[in-house]
Order: structure tokens, then C-alpha cells, then sequence
């Protein structure tokens, strides 16, 4: 349990929430494990098995505390608001930002520059931690070339510059990728990034775990209110979840760090992909649990946030990052902060 930014985050399986007098009461084997005065809360999200009494969700639907219900891995499942709530109002900012370029640059901004500089952090933790092991010459080249694009977008690019900068730099982060791969690598390689179909085995399991983040941060969006389908940096496209395609921009390097320890460590092997005739790469049901596993050991491990400059579980960060957007939108923050990774 932990409150964040005047939500409550209950991930403590088979915790019951109740109303005790003007509080939420969170119980834990019929003991009060804590006490939340409702009026200091906006909202409540719930993960997993934990219940909620008709009485508090009344007199939360009567504050306007809005009460979010997740799976234990962060898919999002259902909302309970009351008849008057600011979602509307965010969600038609949300849209007027999509709608205005410039609005959708400044926010397209953000993300990408946390995204690259996601990236560079990857690059340049593995110079010091695998220091001859690697081409360090390649690696540092590609650190500068990102630390370029970081400059780029400090004037005030339009969305297209933006999108270029961000292409152009993946393109060069994914080849020094390559260089951080220390085991097998006559199987673990990758040729540029590529998808649908995945062609080798390193794109496949970042497309697996991009999936996974997806859904993440898909569902912490809808926790907070806003639309996962209308973005700014992506654009509007039938089925697909444009912003949360934005917020996970700076995530992606988290995923890739998991990509390169499962490898390095031996936690896959080459006998865990297989090719089907079409070319495609697909990762074995035994291998999908590894890697799930994996994942959400990930989640449960506590980092500082260096926005907020609180301890919380990883699995939090997404929850975090949605609702500093939402603050934006609102007016409460003069920026979108993206997270930067140390």
C-alpha cells in the first residue's frame, strides 16, 4: 500500500477496504493495516484480489474519489466514478492537445527526450559494467550521437522534427544494442529493429516485453481518467493505443535492460526460439513463463522516483507517470516531467 500524488495504490493481496466514518479503512486479516482520511484522496487503485464495501464505494462516488480496478499485473478492469466527475474535462484537454500541433510537440517532446535519454543511460552503464567486453569505441559513439539528439530537442522542434530525431536515434541505439549482447551472439543479433513478424530472437523478446508494458501502461491511463487510444506523438489509428504508445517511449529502455540480462545471464537459451516457416521468431511456452516471471519480480523491486523523490515498486512508475500527465492536463503542473532512469 502507498499513497502517491493524493491516490491510494492497494496491492496487498486480499486486503478489504471499508468505510470507518469519513476514512477508508484498508484491513488485512480482519486487522486495519491503515487509515486514509477520504477527503485527502482522488482516487483509489486496486490490484488483484482486494475488495471494496458498497459503503465506501458510495461515499467515494459521492466525494469524486474514483476507484480503479486492476488485475495483479496492472490490466486495467474497471472503474467506479460518481455522477460528477473531472474525467470529461481531462479527457476534452486531452483531445484539444492531440488536435493542437504545437500542444502535441511540446508533450511528443517530453516523452522522446526521456526515451533517449533512457537510452544513453542503458549505454552507458554497460560501458562501466562490462568495460572490455564490449566495443567500447562503437558504444561511446553511439552515447555521443544520443547526447546530440538530447540537444535537438531542446529547440523546439515541430512533431515531424521530433518524430525524426527520435527515429534516427533508435536507429542508432538499437545498432550499439548489439555490442551489449555477451552470450551466443551467433544467435543473439538483431539486424535493426523489426516486428510483426519479429525476424530474430533478440526483436522477439522485446516485442515480448513491450507487450507486456503496453498493457501496463494502457491500464494505468485508464486508472487516471484519460484516453490510452488518443496520443501525441502517435497518431490516431483504429485499435491502436496511441498514447499509451507515448508514455511507454520512456519505459522501452527498461524492457531492453531486462532483454539484455535475461540473455547475458542465461535465462534463455537459443533452443528457447524457434522459427516457423514464414521467417517469424516465436519464443516457447517455457521461455514465455521464464520471461514473465522475470518481469514481474522486476515490478516489485523499490527505485526512487526522481520526480516525486519517494521509494516505490517499479510496477508503480507507470501508475506515477499517468497521473503526472493527468496534472498537466489539468493545469496543476507546468510540464509533463517524463521519467528519467539513473
Amino acid at each position: 500500500m502507498k499513497k502517491l500524488l493524493n491516490t491510494l495504490f492497494v496491492t496487498t493481496q486480499g486486503a478489504y477496504l471499508a468505510k470507518d466514518g469519513e476514512t477508508v479503512a484498508v484491513r488485512i486479516e480482519q486487522s486495519t493495516a491503515l487509515r486514509v482520511p477520504v477527503h485527502t484522496l482522488a482516487s483509489i487503485v486496486c490490484f488483484g484480489n482486494v475488495g471494496c464495501s458498497p459503503f465506501l464505494l458510495g461515499m467515494c462516488g459521492e466525494r469524486g474519489v474514483t476507484v480503479s480496478f486492476l488485475t495483479e499485473n496492472g490490466r486495467f478492469l474497471a472503474r467506479v466514478q460518481g455522477p460528477v466527475s473531472g474525467n470529461v474535462l481531462l479527457r476534452r484537454e486531452q483531445y484539444r492537445r492531440a488536435d493542437d500541433l504545437s500542444a502535441s510537440a511540446a508533450l511528443a517532446t517530453a516523452c522522446v527526450l526521456g526515451k533517449i535519454a533512457n537510452c544513453r543511460t542503458v549505454l552507458q552503464r554497460a560501458l562501466r559494467d562490462h568495460s572490455g567486453k564490449l566495443d567500447e569505441d562503437a558504444v561511446q559513439a553511439a552515447v555521443d550521437h544520443l547526447f546530440a539528439a538530447l540537444r535537438s530537442l531542446q529547440q523546439n522542434p515541430n512533431l515531424e522534427q521530433v518524430r525524426g530525431i527520435e527515429g534516427d536515434a533508435a536507429r542508432i541505439y538499437f545498432q550499439a544494442l548489439n555490442h551489449l549482447i555477451l552470450r551466443d551472439k551467433n544467435v543473439f543479433f538483431m539486424d535493426g529493429r523489426n516486428r510483426r513478424p519479429p525476424l530474430d530472437p533478440v526483436n522477439c523478446l522485446l516485442s515480448f516485453l513491450y507487450t507486456l508494458l503496453r498493457h501496463d501502461v494502457s491500464g494505468a491511463l485508464e486508472g487516471v481518467g484519460l484516453d490510452p487510444a488518443v496520443g501525441f506523438l502517435h497518431r490516431d489509428r483504429p485499435g491502436r493505443p496511441s498514447l499509451a504508445l507515448d508514455i511507454m517511449e520512456e519505459f522501452r529502455p527498461f524492457a531492453d535492460r531486462m532483454a539484455l540480462s535475461l540473455i547475458n545471464l542465461g535465462q534463455l537459451q537459443p533452443r528457447d526460439f524457434s522459427q516457423s516457416g514464414s521467417g517469424s521468431i516465436t519464443l516457447s511456452d517455457t521461455a514465455r513463463k521464464t520471461v514473465l516471471t522475470a518481469y514481474q519480480k522486476r515490478k516489485q523491486e523499490e527505485m526512487r522516483h526522481p520526480f516525486l523523490e519517494e521509494n516505490m515498486a517499479l510496477g508503480l512508475f507507470p501508475h506515477v507517470q499517468a497521473l503526472l500527465l493527468a496534472r498537466h492536463l489539468r493545469g496543476d503542473l507546468d510540464g509533463y516531467p517524463p521519467l528519467l532512469w539513473k
